[in-house]
């Protein structure tokens, strides 16, 4: 399956790099436009983007008054923003984004957010492959070998999460607050058993490494 297509309007150009440097390691085609206007000419003739990320404090036309658009196109949309105020961030999610993240952010984050915003909008990629292993994000299952293995939920989760990351060093307390959905400290514990029943299922002991002292890290 081709990669899904990222559209980026920021102004900052060190930011618009990284988080396009960040997309194309994690296996997406993105696209960066520092003007807002410039963005909004260059829709009318390629508008084939899966998803948008958007500044709102931008030259040329402001992320609220590109945001429909973008919409129009049926391109969902994040607003990343250095804009942290309640009424920015109520007007962003009123007027049809999906999320708002707010500067600064952590990459990680952004990826996982991708992640499901192109979920819920049919527009990720329905299978994946790691070695022998495939990911059917769809029907929720996985086989190795082509034999189905029975994963829990949040085991399942957690592998998306690994392989959407892959190579990349994340915190026990990052994956809780990734799969779990808490913030809570001194239940790491739970990543630690998750990631053993992953390795035991899968024969992952070799590629998903204990980093000492942060966490685990899934290596080709």
């Amino acid at each position: 399956m081709p990669p899904n297509k990222i559209l980026i309007v920021e102004d900052e150009e060190p930011i618009a790099k990284m988080i396009a440097m960040n997309l194309k390691v994690a296996n997406y085609q993105p696209r960066i436009f520092q003007d807002g206007q410039e963005a909004a000419q260059d829709l009318k003739e390629h508008h084939d983007y899966d998803l948008a990320i958007l500044d709102i404090m931008l030259p040329g036309m402001d992320g609220f008054t590109l945001l429909p658009v973008v919409k129009q196109y049926d391109i969902p949309v994040i607003f990343l923003t250095a804009r942290e105020d309640l009424s920015a961030k109520i007007r962003g999610l009123t007027e049809g984004a999906e999320d708002y993240i707010v500067k600064p952010f952590e990459v990680l984050e952004l990826l996982v957010r991708m992640e499901k915003v192109l979920a819920r909008s049919g527009k990720a990629g329905n299978s994946e492959r790691f070695l022998d292993i495939e990911i059917d994000y769809a029907g929720h299952t996985v086989r190795k070998g082509g034999v189905e293995v029975p994963l829990k939920p949040m085991e399942f989760e957690l592998l998306a999460v690994l392989l959407k990351n892959r190579n990349i060093a994340i915190s026990r307390e990052k994956l809780l607050h990734l799969v779990w959905g808490v913030d809570y400290v001194g239940e790491t514990r739970t990543v630690d058993v998750h990631v053993g029943q992953l390795r035991k299922k899968l024969g992952l002991s070799g590629h998903i490494k204990t980093v000492s002292k942060i966490g685990y890290r899934l290596e080709d």
